[in-house]
């Protein structure tokens, strides 16, 4: 109960310092995934990861509109939902990756605007890393583009269909992108690029930098990106709810 009440950023109601909190995803056959956050999120940052085979590891970020104490009840139906559907449809003898990422769209969507009542958008990206071929398939439903470093390039993934929770019948597309050795991918929420110092944003080109610099591990590139949004705002970040996903394959 208390991984779930973290992950949903439901903690003590005394207000502290942000402190950044990092956790990383269970073990990984040749690649790992992190995620960081500065504590004290007020916004509907959600993120998930859960193994769905032996050689899969689905992965989400999402962004749902409105104040977090608002969105408890949406926040927990979504992540049941991803857990839940993203079990089911990816532990399939026969799998179609793009298939079953569109459908697990179409589920989170629909339990969104149920748990809502009605319209609530949620930005999302969600991706399925595949071990043996070192690949991800993604949706990204109108959230802030992914970013895929491959030693020298930087491609940024652009949104694939409409933000969840705005219409009842919203199709999205998805993707398939591949990790060679040494690359990284970066899923950063709004709070990251929306960060500002002197009316300059961070920017995707404030997490490309960072990728940029080749850190070894998804937990020093998700740290990375966080401890250079707080240097460049020169302060605690408290614009938004502030996260960054990422992975990196090894050699």
């Amino acid at each position: 109960m208390r991984r779930l009440l973290s992950k949903l950023g439901f903690g003590s109601a005394v207000e502290e310092p942000p402190q950044l909190v990092q956790t990383t995803s269970p073990d990984l056959n040749g690649a790992e995934l992190a995620v960081a956050y500065f504590s004290g999120r007020a916004g509907g940052d959600f993120y998930e990861f859960v193994r769905v085979s032996p050689h899969r590891l689905l992965f989400g970020l999402l962004d749902l509109a409105g104040k977090r104490d608002d969105s408890r009840p949406i926040l927990a139906a979504a992540h049941a939902c991803f857990r839940a559907g993203g079990a089911e449809l990816f532990s399939r003898p026969e799998l179609n990756e793009a298939e079953a990422m569109i459908e697990l769209a179409r589920r989170l969507n629909l339990e969104i605007m149920r748990a809502a009542g009605g319209v609530r958008s949620c930005p999302a990206f969600a991706g399925c890393y595949n071990e043996d071929l070192g690949t991800v398939c993604y949706v990204n439903a109108g959230h802030t583009p992914g970013l895929l470093y491959d030693h020298s390039s930087i491609e940024e993934l652009p949104a694939t269909g409409l933000p969840l929770g705005l219409f009842s019948l919203a199709p999205t597309d998805a993707r398939i992108v591949g990790l060679g050795p040494e690359s990284s991918l970066a899923v950063v929420s709004r709070g990251v690029v929306e960060a500002q110092c002197r009316d300059e944003e961070f920017g995707l080109a404030g997490v490309k930098h960072v990728m940029g610099r080749k850190p070894p591990s998804a937990a020093d590139l998700s740290r990375g990106i966080l401890e250079q949004v707080q240097d460049f705002m020169c302060a605690y970040p408290k614009h938004n709810d502030v996260t960054a996903l990422t992975l990196v394959r090894a050699n």
